[in-house]
């Protein structure tokens, strides 16, 4: 390492460029972010989101799944650690080794359908899994910033636009999950003074949704018919309304919760509902397919034990103290998934 001149013993030093530039890049210290569920796509998206920052990136997942990684172009540029948030002491081995500036909690099993027939395994990852990490943070690495993925699903049959202060009243095992998961994060932080937020995040979707939900359904039903491939869409309710809005508008969001003075709670949404239905035109009509109607099948088999009929949430709160706002709109959202289906499946 090149020798500096010593800015202590000679404060009217001149430095030159290099120089200075040298200090700076001594005296700055790189972030280290820890993201469990980085494979998935708020953890693909928020990866590119902090390398682009300077993050130092660490990303635990299942399944050594890298597809949403290398479709950002981000796999070989973080580390990948295979593991379990279930394992609450490989968690603690991770967490006092990497002494995480930032944790973010991603690990989910996230889609709502499977957690009625898989609900202890539901219960197990969204629940257990973050007091693991909670724990891990509280003995290792207590002055690390944690975001807990909290969800707009928790409010359930609640009625009105939803803020931080609508009470929560989960309509499914994943639902139930979250507002332990929530409800624990708000436990440390005021028990052991750790600096620890959730976002509730409503639908947020993007071209590395998986195809489990009913947004990259339609994306990459409309594309296999567009393509030849495919001449039907099974699906359930049509009339189901949620606050969709881009996973990658959101990501920003979570980085600046973990950014303000005080640990708090925020809701990340776009204030807008539309329909399943309204999706479903669209994504056909940025496919230049007319009449959909013909390639609809209604199967009861998508229905869910008991429906949410609307889901809408008032971001106020983050725009007002984060200075966030959405950036895509949902036309935009649904051609921008729409076209991305339809090159995967050309290429």
């Amino acid at each position: 390492m090149k020798e500096l001149p010593d800015l202590a013993t000679n404060p009217n030093l001149h430095l030159t460029y290099g120089q200075f530039h040298d200090i700076q890049f001594i005296v700055m210290k790189i972030k280290k972010a820890f993201i469990t569920g980085v494979g998935g796509q708020d953890g693909a998206y928020l990866s590119r989101f902090l390398l682009k920052k300077g993050y130092k990136v660490f990303g635990l997942v299942y399944k050594k799944n890298k597809n949403n990684l290398k479709y950002l172009g981000v796999d070989k540029k973080i580390d990948i650690i295979k593991g379990d948030v279930r394992d609450e002491d490989d968690l603690d081995n991770l967490v006092k080794k990497i002494k995480p500036d930032e944790v973010y909690n991603f690990a989910a099993q996230s889609f709502v359908g499977i957690s009625w027939e898989q609900a202890k395994m539901t219960t197990e990852i969204n629940a257990i899994g973050t007091l693991n990490i909670l724990n891990a943070i509280k003995n290792h690495a207590p002055f690390s910033r944690f975001y807990q993925a909290s969800t707009g699903e928790m409010f359930g049959t609640e009625k009105g636009i939803k803020n931080e202060n609508t009470p929560f009243h989960p309509r499914s095992p994943y639902a139930a999950s979250k507002v332990y998961a929530h409800f624990v994060t708000v436990n440390y932080r005021e028990s052991y003074d750790l600096f620890a937020c959730s976002g509730i995040t409503f639908n947020h979707e993007s071209p590395l949704r998986g195809k489990e939900f009913v947004t990259r359904k339609i994306s990459d039903g409309v594309a296999r018919i567009k393509l030849g491939l495919s001449d039907e869409i099974r699906l359930g309710n049509l009339s189901s309304k949620r606050d969709w809005g881009f996973a990658g508008d959101f990501v920003e969001a979570m980085w600046l919760i973990l950014q303000q003075e005080k640990a708090n709670d925020y809701i990340i949404s776009t204030g807008k509902t539309h329909s399943i239905k309204d999706f479903l035109v669209l994504a056909f009509k940025f496919a230049g397919i007319t009449n959909w109607k013909k390639y609809i099948k209604i199967d009861p088999r998508f229905k869910r034990p008991k429906e949410l009929p609307v889901l809408q949430g008032s971001s106020n709160k983050a725009k007002r103290v984060l200075g966030w706002k959405p950036k895509v709109s949902f036309p935009k959202l649904v051609k921008m998934m729409v076209e991305a289906d339809i090159e995967r499946l050309s290429r």
